[in-house]
């Protein structure tokens, strides 16, 4: 797959409303950049990212991430074939979970 040039003004802009996009690069920031996606993007945000990123690259940012929602680390987790035990965020979870978990 032919990966094309990643712009991050094409993103959804509620994406990164608390920080200044303008000193955003993928190369620099790509795990903050896949988390905020995963979480908060739409589908048209995530088409734009699996066309500028393989599915292994996505992989290998978000192994990387302590803290990550269940619906984006179990859909990354099919995507890639991975195991979730191979992501952090996984194997690192918080001590007390949450009141409403949903």
């Amino acid at each position: 797959m032919e990966s094309i040039a990643f712009n991050i003004n094409a993103l959804s802009p509620h994406l990164f409303w608390d920080v200044d996009i303008q000193r955003l690069s993928l190369k620099a920031n790509k795990e903050f950049i896949v988390k905020r996606i995963l979480e908060y993007g739409l589908l048209s945000d995530w088409l734009r990212l699996s066309k500028s990123l393989e599915i292994e690259e996505i992989a290998d940012a978000v192994s990387n991430i302590r803290d990550l929602d269940h619906k984006s680390l179990s859909f990354i987790a099919a995507i890639s074939k991975r195991p979730k035990e191979k992501f952090l965020c996984y194997t690192i979870q918080q001590s007390n979970p949450l009141h409403w978990n949903f």
